[in-house]
């Protein structure tokens, strides 16, 4: 943990405070900025009043706590309590069973926590692929991680140091001991006290600001960027949605948001890692579309790495056979992934990927290998083989 929080305080320095002071004409002002009612691009700061011809709210998201009944009366964890720790827990529990629980939970059951972890849709990381949820659902468990989907959790409670969570799970009541429960069920956009609902900026359900393509809002002179947004919680899109804003803020250019080949990877071991549509998606979607799956038994890499869990999943239309998703469970599954994000985005065929050079001996090259499924037996083929 120290040396964890050592390099967070080096890249705070180095890629934000550095930053920011190499710009003389950018002013950082710590406070609290409320927008004035009468004016949209007033913003107070204590007494102190500024103004500009737009302005653009980037005030990212917090941690989501659920309505459970008790919950609010103990010390639970969220994902900045457990990443900063300086005990281990015997016990932990985890609510939630996405990307930052799972990530979290296998850290600790690593470190050697018993780690349970509750979910109260019908599977994990349930915004991917099917198969992608059932396989990993198979490595935790088979890694000693307990995971239970379709719960119902009931009450929480907390005394003398421990909890007990009671939840509804297969029908039936069952009470879960734990020293630490980590709550990791989202995250929810920071505009409260900003004054925007007081100058006409649309909130959606969950408080996120609403924007068009170019990140506008429905008064024209405020922006709005990244997880306020509350649209694809992810720092690479935070980043985009920043420069989207300013530009066209400023008067730039005019430049719009497109998430269609947008990859997610969750970080887990081994990763999951996604880009495009699901087979059911492309089906929701109207798109007559056909999959294959190549085990990673048939990547030769992998057959090195002595790893051979996980697969590469194509999902392809029918006719064209274009490219338009990909699906990854892998070690190197977040390095995996671009080529599908670019598959998706300059939509290209089967013929264009098994067309590639992909160099021996390397995870990508599975790519190659799923591509060719479609058409040919890979077992059948010898190591190299062209398409």
């Amino acid at each position: 943990m120290a040396e964890k929080q050592a390099l967070v305080d080096t890249l705070r320095q180095d890629k934000y405070l550095n930053v920011l002071e190499s710009y003389p004409q950018v002013t950082w002002i710590r406070g609290q900025g409320v927008i004035h009612s009468a004016d949209p691009v007033t913003v107070a700061v204590g007494n102190e009043i500024y103004q500009a011809p737009r302005l653009v709210v980037t005030t990212g998201a917090h941690p989501w706590i659920p309505a459970i009944p008790g919950l609010n009366e103990t010390p639970y964890w969220t994902s900045t309590e457990a990443l900063a720790a300086d005990t281990l827990p015997h016990d932990l529990l985890v609510i939630g069973a996405s990307a930052v629980g799972l990530e979290i939970g296998q850290l600790y059951q690593r470190l050697g926590s018993r780690v349970t972890v509750l979910e109260g849709l019908d599977r994990i990381v349930p915004l991917e692929d099917d198969a992608v949820s059932i396989a990993l659902l198979d490595y935790l468990q088979n890694e000693g991680m307990a995971v239970h989907p379709s719960v119902q959790i009931r009450l929480v409670a907390f005394d003398h140091g421990n909890f007990a969570v009671e939840a509804i799970v297969d029908g039936h009541t069952r009470t879960f001991a734990a020293d630490r429960v980590l709550v990791a069920t989202g995250r929810r956009p920071n505009t409260e006290g900003l004054g925007l609902q007081d100058v006409g900026v649309g909130l959606d359900h969950r408080g996120g600001i609403v924007v068009n393509e170019r990140m506008q809002t429905a008064v024209p002179t405020i922006y709005a960027a990244g997880d306020v947004t509350g649209q694809a919680m992810f720092v690479y899109v935070a980043a985009e949605t920043g420069s989207i804003a300013a530009t066209n803020a400023l008067g730039l250019g005019t430049r719009a948001l497109d998430l269609t080949a947008l990859p997610k990877v969750t970080f887990t071991d081994p990763q999951v890692a996604s880009v495009g549509l699901t087979d059911s998606g492309a089906e929701a979607a109207g798109l007559d579309c056909t999959c294959s799956t190549l085990p990673l038994a048939y990547v030769p890499r992998a057959l090195a790495n002595r790893d051979t869990r996980g697969f590469i999943k194509l999902v392809v239309e029918q006719e064209t056979e274009r490219v338009v998703g990909m699906h990854v469970v892998a070690a190197d599954a977040g390095e995996i992934i671009q080529v599908g994000t670019m598959a998706v985005k300059y939509e290209m065929t089967l013929e264009d990927l098994t067309g590639l050079f992909f160099p021996y001996l390397t995870m990508v090259e599975g790519v190659k290998l799923a591509a060719i499924t479609f058409h040919k037996d890979v077992s059948k083929l010898s190591c190299c083989a062209g398409s």
